[in-house]
């Protein structure tokens, strides 16, 4: 999360025109071949990983500007375009039902030599994480994971806040990927950064993730009474655990105690042992109320305080894709389609002066392009 910056731009309703996929999709097979010809699929996947670099192809891809629509059209644009035969690569997921039917989808490739049931625990583990580790108010319901035949990924997955309809973007890779837990993100772009988010990914979090271990494997009963126990006190009140103050203190609006836990994760959490962290949250049914109320018990118990600063480093507001600012001039449109085309099969046959002449064209390009932004 290098880069940021702020779009301030109204939301335009509407859904990406037939015309305009239809060309989307040939337009992005051919950028991608190029790529994938000239640096290989994991320049490819490292690529789709860079927040800026995603919006850049979205809006090169003919929507003008930012809007939430830029990842789900984009995503499923991909999606149809790639293949192993052209590209070394194909996207599996998409958007709402589609999306649960990402784990399917990968363990099919086993039938292309890979390990499918492999990446679709990564695909599961990294909707966990999103969902249930960095509590930031956004409901995914998109989620998209590109694979190459050498079992390289990067996963592009969005949330929405229903209260807001703002839409956020986080993306992973395996190139840089290190763990689930601890900041495990090569980026996230959003319209907003928010005032509260619980944020057990931070490294400002370790202590917290380690007593919110502790106090997980405990058992049940110790961790009933310890959640009794500060839910006792109820929303807005903390001084019991202050000592010398006579007045109540407030409770922070996003530091309320869940009403409830998931006990069978408890229980189960107790009788596995985990190792670690990640090993814990990854369990079947460590949701984000469970996570939440242990790591409130390791705050305001024990003191281990967990981040809860957003972590979303680049922002954009919605835009729109109904001529603004221009309409997408089609022929021009269809013309670099047929460029691209044309210049990809001269590569195939040996003749790659147009590549070489695009190559050039570089140096005259603002040095924010010619830097890979």
């Amino acid at each position: 999360m290098k880069r940021s910056g702020i779009a301030d731009l109204k939301l335009h309703p509407g859904k990406a025109p037939h015309w305009l996929v239809k060309r989307m999709i040939p337009m992005a097979s051919a950028l991608c071949e190029f790529i994938v010809d000239e640096y290989g699929t994991l320049e490819l996947l490292k690529r789709l990983s860079d927040p800026v670099w995603f919006q850049a192809l979205s809006n090169a891809l003919g929507y003008d500007w930012d809007s939430s629509g830029s990842t789900t059209v984009t995503c499923g644009v991909l999606k149809a375009a790639l293949s192993f035969e052209k590209h070394g690569m194909i996207g599996a997921g998409g958007k709402g039902i589609a999306s649960r039917k990402t784990p399917g989808q990968l363990r099919a490739l086993e039938d292309y030599g890979l390990d499918g049931a492999g990446l679709a625990e990564t695909s599961k583990a990294v909707a966990k994480i999103d969902n249930a580790a960095l509590q930031d108010g956004y409901n995914l319901y998109q989620h998209v994971f590109f694979v190459d035949g050498d079992e390289n990924w990067t996963v592009v997955q969005q949330g929405m806040d229903q209260q807001s309809d703002d839409a956020r973007r986080y993306h992973w890779t395996s190139e840089a990927f290190h763990g689930f837990i601890e900041e495990p993100h090569t980026g996230m772009i959003s319209r907003d950064v928010k005032k509260s988010t619980l944020d057990m990914t931070s490294k400002e979090s370790e202590e917290c993730r380690k007593t919110s271990l502790d106090v997980a494997k405990e058992g049940e009963l110790r961790v009933r009474r310890l959640f009794n126990d500060i839910k006792s006190y109820g929303k807005t009140t903390l001084i019991p655990w202050i000592e010398g103050m006579d007045q109540p203190t407030e409770l922070p609006s996003y530091k309320v105690i869940p009403h409830r836990m998931e006990w069978g994760a408890v229980r189960a959490a107790y009788e596995a042992n985990p190792n670690d962290y990640e090993q814990l949250i990854l369990m079947e049914g460590m949701g984000p109320a469970t996570v939440r109320g242990l790591s409130l018990i390791s705050d305001l118990i024990f003191g281990d305080e967990p981040s809860w600063s957003d972590p979303v480093r680049m922002t954009f507001a919605f835009g729109g894709k109904d001529g603004v600012p221009f309409p997408v001039p089609r022929k021009a449109y269809d013309e670099a389609i047929s460029f691209l085309e044309r210049v990809l099969e001269d590569a195939k046959l040996g003749r790659r002066d147009q590549v070489v002449g695009l190559r050039k064209l570089r140096k005259f390009s603002p040095p924010v392009i010619r830097n890979g932004s």
